[in-house]
């Protein structure tokens, strides 16, 4: 059960913010388990993992009921390792979102802070990595459209619409921050998502110009960045669609890149020559809820990609069982297996979450327990 207190019970400096029809929700999850990987930087490992699956956080969520169906809202979330008690995103105390606006019944919300894209709000839940049901071991290679927030957006300005019978839209605009450098590590997105009964569809686009902390560390994206470029585009469209215990979907991205200088993934960063790349993704998903209990999921994404002057195919399998102890509590099995071919020698496996592999595969699996809070 959630844990919805009223403001003074949550820390003593909201003590006089405390008002009838004002109400601060404190949420989590913790997610932790056992984990094998078959080549990480060249050698076997067994692993303690601290949110391998679904990334650890806190948070505090918030409104204020301004009357006339006006409210202001806010989110302040934070990450961390469960190992070993550090926080995440950069060591960023809020790191995950933290942002506040206003939300009308009539005409959307706007929000200003740290948050994440249009193309994550729109795509992210139609994709397996996007949900607890495979989370990041599903992640596309390198998580190139960032489905599986790698990063967010700061100093950013969102607007989300209300739901008109089903269909929703959103966008987002990322400022530089920089004086004479407008356009310097900027970011701005669209998409829209639409629901009738069983199905759900959605499509985004994102633009970063000149990301990442070398070009400018206080823009909109600096210091997670995954790609080092002068300029990203990251778009694509999915769908999902249940039916009795089923549940279906297909996602597909793309993600252009200008002038690629580095890859961060999971922590180590690769340097390139500063050619164009791209990654095409088409992700195959499904999973059946065999009880209310036990659900099992699987998906299958390739990959087709241009980098470093090669061709590289990546094909990619996550399959998860899952078992409900609670409904806030559950155990899982989860394993990822990636296999590259025409990378030529020099693109290798690199499953999200763990080191990358020395050579064209790798394969990961894991046991776990999540509890929400």
């Amino acid at each position: 059960m959630k844990k919805t207190l009223v403001a003074a019970a949550v820390v003593g400096v909201f003590a006089s913010a405390a008002h009838a029809q004002s109400s601060v929700t404190l949420y989590g999850l913790i997610d932790s388990g056992i984990a094998y990987t078959s080549n990480q930087g060249g050698s076997s490992n067994f692993q303690q993992a601290s949110g391998l699956v679904n990334g650890n956080r806190w948070g505090l969520r918030g409104s204020e009921d301004l009357g006339g169906g006006l409210k202001t809202i806010f989110v302040l979330e934070s990450g961390f390792n469960l190992s070993t008690g550090k926080t995440g995103q950069g060591s960023r105390m809020f790191g995950r979102q933290a942002f506040v606006g206003l939300s009308s019944d009539r005409a959307g919300a706007v929000t200003l802070g740290r948050q994440y894209d249009s193309v994550v709000d729109n795509l992210g839940g139609l994709s397996l990595n996007g949900t607890q049901y495979g989370g990041t071991l599903a992640a596309h290679p390198y998580d190139n459209d960032n489905l599986n927030n790698s990063f967010r957006v700061s100093n950013s300005l969102k607007y989300q619409s209300v739901n008109y019978g089903g269909f929703k839209f959103n966008a987002l605009y990322g400022f530089s921050n920089a004086a004479g450098g407008f356009a310097n590590n900027r970011a701005y997105s669209v998409g829209a998502t639409y629901s009738y009964g069983g199905l759900k569809a959605g499509a985004g686009y994102l633009q970063l110009n000149n990301s990442g902390s070398s070009i400018n560390s206080s823009g909109a994206v600096s210091d997670d960045a995954t790609f080092t470029a002068s300029r990203q585009r990251t778009y694509g469209a999915g769908l999902n669609y249940a039916f009795g215990a089923a549940n279906v979907g297909f996602v597909f991205t793309q993600t252009q890149l200008s002038n690629l200088t580095a890859i961060t993934s999971s922590g180590t960063t690769t340097s390139f020559a500063g050619d164009s790349a791209h990654f095409t993704n088409y992700e195959l998903n499904g999973r059946y809820t065999f009880t209310p209990a036990f659900t099992l999921s699987a998906a299958y994404t390739y990959t087709d990609a241009s980098l470093e002057g090669v061709n590289p195919k990546y094909h990619q399998f996550t399959l998860q069982g899952d078992y409900l102890l609670s409904k806030r509590t559950d155990v899982y099995a989860e394993a990822a297996y990636q296999r590259v071919v025409d990378g030529q020698g020099k693109i290798h496996a690199d499953i999200v979450g763990v080191s990358a592999s020395d050579s064209n595969s790798q394969a990961v699996a894991t046991v776990g327990i999540r509890h929400r809070f």
